[in-house]
């Protein structure tokens, strides 16, 4: 080879290396032909990087003699691109190879631990392994990826040799935990790993430089833990030789134990890998740590963590990334110590340091609830300096996060390391008050703080409360903690999945439990309430509970669980499951018998924290209300009109009504449908009055009769119907059988209903609109502001809609001459058949408003039945077929598109059309921020839904 190409591939190769490794990187070419670099990354430390790395051949230059030898060369090299994409990120303090905008790629955990090491924090030094790298492990089989490996041993010698420790090496021991991590925070769901690297070689070594106890602790812990997560071995079998071994010695405590004692249980529990897997435990640091990979990777996919994300809707994400971290050391004597904090407190928002604290321990002993934790006074009194150290740290995550946060750290002979910290679960309450409170303190602004505070957390404030305490003092029975605030009345229940089956049929249940655990993360949903008799404030229960706004009481050291035979027993009490209690989660008190609640109330900080939202968003909220009662609701929870008032509701206020109208439908002839609904008129002018008074000021969008007529009818046995009919109607037997026979329908959700009975019965849609406009008439001549709309629905034809247009225009004139007086309103239609959507330029000619009755629309586009999608829909659900139930949360990419087209189209003919949305999906925040951007003037949902919906427009609006 010549001089000439050895340089040029020599200069190529450098500017691949100065791309991948930056400017302190250098080639050399000296030892024995082989070409090796060198790439001078971190203070001056050069260190050897393979030459296949950087696609350089292996044997040097001097074995290159054909082109095609060269070209291959030449080809990668000349290109600085990597490659493969950056699958390890490591960090330390002072610097990082991530951010907090990373959490994409490096999951929530190992962004903010980048971001922590960073601004100067004290983070143990470690990597991190990205989400695509999962991504990658599950597509391949569930091996590593090609290369990863490689990857990694490469970051962990950068971690080795910020310490001065090597992971396997006795006499400079590193010890290692494994973390998973997603970009959106799933509390206990996926794996950990602590203390690994330990072996009977490294633990010696450990024990010469730290003492036996800490050491043969650490040891046995480690054992304990790589079982349960990585081989499978339950977690039951190392507990029961603990507790055994505890009952010989005479102590009841783990601390308790001595040196010899944790050696001799250390053997023991080497003896449970060989009796439950037949193999001995796998000694080999390295080999640990990639069955440790791999096993929180595994994770990903296990039944736990995809029922949470179903649970909370989380898709999209590629995987869990792996933080592998330096270990250190709580356990290393009373000098020592862990624990868990919030900024603020995460169930009222008290600007006020609120954690959990063990000394001389582990993490998960404080969050797992295996030891009761102490309060974080105590870490104040017994630990001074690193107690100021971290309350300097809290102070500056604030302000660099901007946001209340939930820090894990760690005390190793009194120097303090930061292990974690993340935006913090709140409650609802507490959500809204941090928002305000942080505005107030100059940290946000508010925009900002619109963001900080979740749809769903209004949710919870919107929930009921109890009505008097005072009243049930006498009926408490236990106190706990109160771990997640909020009233809970429900029936007991003591496993997880028997709360899902009472759900399931209609029931309230109080989930009782010792202590939780990931698994039982179904039933923790779906239970009105969780109690709990270990675990602190920070346990999982508590950190799940207050996460979903559930009341949750834990640590309620007065009860006693009895699994096996369902009863928890309080004192000289014994509650049974299915048994009635009531749960104070602010109080953390626990009421025997159903105590009574009462709704909830927007004021405070809520009211100015909405006020806000208000002033932001763009789209109108308003309500479905078809009574005076839910008008009232609506407007004091900031409802801006009402956008669906269903008649047919009203219908069955009373048994004077629902027969009036059953005399309608069984009327054979026009004069005897005329006289039943005579009948009807007075009732439904006089709820028309009633809701216009309560929104005065406000519109009011009336949808004419809806369903088919077969549904006001009684259901059960038929003579029994045939009687009570004859009875009503003065028909005969024969003619209600046949009126019966008549009026059945194979398929009535696509039948005799909506536009269809005004068409073919006009006197039903005269009554109707008649009411509307006399009722009008009435508030207005006392002073009311009325804006009435009236809808007309299943419009699938302009046609259909022309025709009961003018039937609603000429009942208007009529009115309005008989009462001598007169208003404006608007005639719209509803949107819920697909083919409406696709002529709307036609249908706008005659419609002055459209409101897409999504509820419909969404049934029709699909060709899901409503009453039967239950029958297949979880199953879609389970598979990845659906991502969300398409009633619940609007599927954008069909039935959101009909809306789009409609809008544009009907706009296009009518340029000032009003364009809403009534069906549930108005309450549904990913639903209102599509219907916002897609340019809808109004979204409507249930009273008690309004806010949500308005924080959820003024969110898009941000």
């Amino acid at each position: 080879m010549s001089a000439t190409v050895k340089d040029m591939i020599i200069a190529r190769s450098r500017v691949a290396l100065k791309h991948k490794y930056g400017d302190q990187s250098q080639f050399d070419t000296q030892r024995g032909g082989r070409s090796t670099v060198h790439v001078n990354r971190l203070a001056g430390r050069a260190r050897p990087v393979r030459c296949q790395e950087l696609q350089i051949s292996a044997n040097g230059f001097g074995n290159l003699k054909q082109g095609k030898q060269l070209q291959a060369i030449l080809t990668p090299v000349s290109d600085p691109a990597p490659t493969t994409k950056k699958r390890v990120f490591t960090f330390g303090k002072g610097k990082s190879e991530g951010n907090k905008g990373m959490k994409s790629l490096l999951g929530g955990k190992g962004a903010n631990l980048a971001e922590m090491a960073s601004i100067g924090l004290s983070v143990p030094p470690g990597l991190t392994i990205s989400t695509e790298a999962c991504q990658e492990y599950q597509l391949n089989g569930k091996k590593l990826p090609d290369g990863l490996w490689e990857e990694i041993l490469e970051g962990l010698e950068s971690v080795e040799e910020d310490m001065g420790a090597f992971l396997g090496d006795p006499s400079k021991p590193l010890l290692l935990s494994v973390r998973s991590g997603a970009a959106i925070s799933m509390p206990g769901m996926m794996d950990t790993v602590l203390n690994l690297g330990l072996n009977d070689e490294v633990v010696a070594g450990l024990a010469a430089k730290s003492g036996e106890r800490f050491a043969y602790d650490s040891y046995r812990r480690f054992l304990d833990m790589f079982g349960d997560v990585v081989m499978g071995i339950s977690h039951s079998l190392f507990e029961e030789k603990l507790e055994n071994l505890k009952n010989v010695k005479g102590v009841k405590l783990d601390t308790e134990l001595t040196a010899s004692d944790l050696k001799e249980l250390v053997e023991q529990y080497k003896s449970v890998y060989i009796e439950a897997r037949g193999e001995n435990f796998p000694s080999d640091p390295k080999k640990q740590l990639q069955l440790a990979i791999k096993a929180v990777f595994d994770s990903w996919d296990s039944s736990r963590a995809i029922k949470y994300r179903s649970i909370n809707q989380i898709t999209g994400l590629k995987g869990t990334a792996v933080n592998i971290q330096c270990m250190v050391f709580g356990n290393m004597g009373n000098t020592s110590g862990t624990g868990v904090l919030f900024t603020r407190n995460p169930s009222t928002g008290e600007k006020k340091l609120y954690g959990e604290f063990l000394i001389n321990a582990q993490g998960e002993d404080v969050v797992a609830g295996i030891r009761t934790p102490e309060h974080l006074d105590t870490m104040e009194n017994c630990m001074p300096d690193a107690y100021k150290e971290l309350v300097e740290n809290c102070e500056i995550l604030e302000r660099h996060y901007k946001d209340m946060m939930d820090i894990e750290f760690t005390v190793q002979d009194n120097r303090l390391w930061m292990l974690q910290c993340r935006s913090g679960k709140r409650t609802g309450k507490c959500a809204v008050k941090i928002a305000v409170d942080m505005v107030n303190e100059g940290l946000v602004d508010t925009r900002t703080a619109i963001k900080m505070v979740e749809p769903q957390h209004l949710d919870q404030l919107l929930h009921p409360q109890f009505e008097d305490p005072s009243a049930y003092k006498d009926k408490v029975v236990a106190k706990g903690l109160p771990a997640s605030p909020g009233a809970a009345v429900g029936q007991v229940v003591f496993s997880a999945d028997d709360a899902e089956a009472w759900h399931a049929q209609g029931k309230s249940a109080i989930l009782v439990r010792t202590e939780t655990s990931p698994e039982d993360v179904g039933g923790m949903h779906v239970a009105t309430g969780i109690l709990t008799a270990r675990g602190g404030m920070t346990s999982h229960a508590a950190v799940v509970a207050r996460g979903w706004g559930k009341c949750c009481v834990s640590g309620c050291a007065d009860i006693r669980v009895n699994d096996a035979e369902k009863v928890v027993l309080v004192g000289d009490k014994v509650i049974h499951e299915g048994e009635w209690i009531s749960l104070n989660g602010s109080t953390g008190e626990v009421i025997l018998g159903k105590q009574p609640l009462s709704p909830p109330a927007l004021s405070g900080d809520l009211e100015i924290f909405m006020s806000w939202a208000d002033k932001i968003r763009r789209i109108k909220v308003m309500a479905n209300a078809d009574t005076p009662e839910d008008a009232f609701t609506a407007r004091n929870n900031g409802a801006e009109g009402i956008g669906l008032c269903r008649t047919e509701h009203m219908f069955f206020a009373s048994d004077e009504r629902i027969k009036a109208v059953r005399k309608m439908i069984m009327a054979v002839t026009l004069e005897q449908r005329k006289a039943a609904l005579d009948l009807l008129l007075p009732y439904q002018r006089s709820d028309f009055e009633g809701i216009f008074r309560a929104m005065d000021g406000l519109p009011v969008t009336i949808r004419l009769l809806d369903p088919p007529l077969h549904e006001f009818l009684p259901e059960g046995d038929l003579e029994h119907i045939v009687h009570e009919l004859t009875a009503d109607t003065g028909m005969t037997e024969d003619d209600v059988y046949s009126r019966i026979e008549k009026l059945s329908e194979v398929n009535p959700m696509l039948g005799f209903r909506g536009c269809r009975l005004g068409i073919s019965y006009p006197e039903l849609t005269e009554m109707q609109v008649r009411a509307i406009f006399q009722a009008a008439v009435n508030m207005s001549n006392q002073g009311v502001k009325i804006f009435p709309e009236i809808m007309v629905p299943l419009i699938g034809t302009p046609q259909e809609l022309g025709h009961q247009v003018r039937l609603i225009r000429d009942v208007a004139k009529k009115v309005f001459s008989e009462m001598g007086s007169s208003l404006g309103y608007k005639v719209g239609t509803m949107i819920e058949i697909p083919r409406a959507a696709l002529v709307a330029d036609e249908i706008a000619k005659e419609a002055e408003f459209f409101s897409f009755g999504t509820n419909d629309l969404t049934q029709m586009t699909f060709g899901y039945s409503r009453d039967d999608v239950g029958k297949f829909l979880p199953i879609y659900l389970s598979k990845g077929i659906l991502q969300h139930d398409p009633f619940e949360v609007l599927d954008q990419k069909g039935v959101g598109q009909l809306i789009k087209l409609a809008t544009e189209k009907g706009r296009a003919a009518r340029p000032s059309l009003k364009v809403g949305i009534c069906g549930e999906h108005g309450g549904e925040p990913s639903s209102v921020a599509f219907f916002a951007e897609a340019g809808l003037d109004y979204v409507s949902c249930s009273p008690f839904r309004v806010p949500i919906a308005r924080l959820a427009a003024a969110q898009v609006a941000v």
